[in-house]
């Protein structure tokens, strides 16, 4: 390889590097642990997701974990998309490398014992930096779901494969970018596998409103 050639894979390693850093700042860990006193991950289904953080302790502190979720995965993308745009004029592939570290990061947690959370937020964050069609298409499937079935976990997996094929319509026709979109995909749905046989049992719960910590019931 090249000199330049390795300088290009070195700058795209710290974008993925620097996402990943960011993606470990685990807004459901920091939050239950920092202002509850307590683990998200010993009660529910022991994920640290904002879906479990908000059946566990309620309404009351899940918009700071969905603002420090949501703030990270910005910062990552955003970082990617100035850095990668600067040195190479492609502002989505910098968002798409900088959002996979930070899913990474936010499912795997070097700070928090490599257990994290399943990278829905994140990922819903993402395509918005991404490309407004793309963004529509997840979310619009996530909320429908939602809605007809009352099973988050069911609109989360819908988001999460559509995210490749509405990469690939709306971003260029990039097989590069239509990579990285599937390797996303594919994090959240092993993420989800377990919810993914308790929905094929019949077993996953349903979305119900919650007003305060369920453990204290």
């Amino acid at each position: 390889m090249t000199y330049l050639a390795w300088a290009s894979v070195f700058v795209l390693f710290i974008v993925l590097l620097l996402g990943y850093f960011l993606g470990c700042l685990n807004g459901s860990v920091m939050v239950s642990h920092f202002v509850i006193r307590d683990d998200v991950r010993q009660h529910g289904s022991g994920n640290a997701g904002r879906t479990n953080f908000y059946r566990t302790y309620g309404a009351k502190y899940a918009l700071g974990v969905i603002l420090l979720d949501m703030g990270k995965t910005a910062a990552a993308c955003l970082i990617g998309g100035v850095i990668l745009r600067y040195l190479a004029g492609d502002w989505q592939l910098g968002v798409l490398l900088g959002g996979l570290g930070c899913e990474l990061g936010h499912m795997f947690p070097v700070f928090f014992g490599f257990k994290g959370g399943k990278g829905i937020l994140s990922g819903g964050t993402l395509v918005w930096l991404l490309d407004w069609r793309v963004a529509l298409i997840s979310w619009g499937l996530f909320v429908l779901l939602w809605l007809l079935t009352k099973y988050v976990s069911l609109g989360s997996l819908a988001a999460a494969v559509s995210m490749p094929v509405s990469t690939w319509l709306f971003c260029g026709h990039s097989g590069l970018y239509t990579v990285l979109a599937a390797v996303i995909a594919g994090l959240v749905v092993w993420c989800h596998r377990g919810n993914i046989r308790r929905l094929l049992r019949g077993e996953e719960q349903k979305f119900r409103w919650h007003t305060g910590p369920d453990h204290e019931k």
